[in-house]
């Protein structure tokens, strides 16, 4: 984890260091302070059972940004355009 250069809090990113596909489940583990073996379970029934874990999985993939990044896919992406 990382701290925060404004508020000195935790800040919830996608490490490069511990992942398999895009570093949600790691991230996400990393924040909660739990078993990111727990994280992807929980991703793989949701996906398995309603299939809604891969539709969070891609969200999360897209508005939190990678270890050492500022922004987030998305903000990325947003703010090319709106200049």
């Amino acid at each position: 984890m990382s701290e925060n250069n404004s508020g000195g809090g935790r800040r919830l990113f996608r490490p490069k260091n511990g992942r398999m596909v895009a570093g949600v489940c790691a991230g996400l583990a990393a924040y909660f302070s739990v078993d990111v073996n727990l994280v992807r379970l929980a991703f793989g029934v949701f996906t398995f059972f309603w299939g809604l874990g891969a539709l969070v999985y891609l969200f999360a993939w897209a508005i939190l940004p990678e270890e050492g990044e500022d922004n987030s896919i998305v903000e990325s992406f947003v703010g090319k355009y709106r200049k």
